[in-house]
Formats: structure tokens, sequence, C-alpha cells
């Protein structure tokens, strides 16, 4: 439950790894569905998307663990590790049948393309995020052939 409430927070969001270990409950408003990112890359704050799934999962694994500082602990208390939580996905993407190499920045860069790919203006992405460039949230984007063949070009409007 802990793992896959991680992995989901982490994609829902477009978190950094940093940012979502280092989460506490406090950080989370489930009244306006919104994550306050506290001292993010750049050492600038930020506000970023709550899924309503993933609140009702993040409610049933606290009703569980009772973190106590972090939203995810270490066995023993204290901040989950980078490494586990690396781990965790690497696990899942096998269980998963994903046999490319995939690393946790992987589900932030999904997290850009599927908005940018379901119509969100690059602008919001790139406050989601939390980047002070557009030329950076760019890279985060991968949009797919697919997505590219439903343009539709203006000459042939």
């Amino acid at each position: 439950m802990k793992h896959k409430t991680l992995l989901a927070l982490i994609y829902s969001s477009g978190l950094r790894i940093s940012e979502a270990l280092a989460m506490k409950p406090k950080d989370i408003d489930s009244i306006r569905m919104l994550i306050h990112v506290k001292n993010a890359k750049g050492k600038k704050d930020r506000y970023t998307l709550l899924s309503e799934k993933v609140l009702v999962m993040m409610r049933e694994y606290y009703s569980v663990y009772k973190p106590k500082e972090y939203l995810f602990e270490g066995q023993y208390g204290g901040q989950y590790s980078s490494r586990s939580a690396q781990v965790v996905l690497q696990e899942a993407a096998i269980k998963a049948g994903i046999l490319k190499h995939i690393s946790l920045h992987t589900l932030r860069h999904s997290f850009a393309t599927h908005l940018l790919e379901s119509g969100t203006d690059l602008r919001f992405i790139q406050d989601l995020l939390g980047h002070s460039s557009p030329k950076t949230t760019m890279i985060y984007t991968h949009v797919s052939s697919t997505s590219l063949k439903k343009i539709k070009n203006p000459f042939d409007l």
C-alpha cells in the first residue's frame, strides 16, 4: 500500500522524488485538491495537482501507517530513502512487464506528456512542474506520434 501510494503520488502530481519524500501530511490540501511543494528545486515553493483517486489511496495509507513526520517514512521512522523508492519502481515495472529502463523521473515526464496530450496548455504544465523556463518544460513533454497525427494542417483547412 505504501509503495503503490508513493508511485501514484509521484506520477499524478508530477513530483520529483526528493519532493515526494520530503512531503509532510500538512502539505496536502484536500479542500482545494492541491499539494503544496515546499522548498523544491531552486528553493521555490509551488502548488501541484492532487488526484481524487490518490487522495483516497493516501487516506487509506495514512490510517494504516500513521506517519509521524513525513508522509512516507522508513521502517524505523525518518524520511523514506530515494534508493528504496527506486527499487520499488523497478519491481513494479518488472511485475507490469515493462522491459525498458525507467526511473522515478520517468513518472514526472509521463505526467507532463499526458497533460500535454490531453490538451493542457504548456504554461500550466510549466507551473505545475515548477519550471522557470518553458524550454525546460518542453524537454519533459515527449509528444507521441499518434498525437502528432491528430493535428490538422492549417493549409488543409
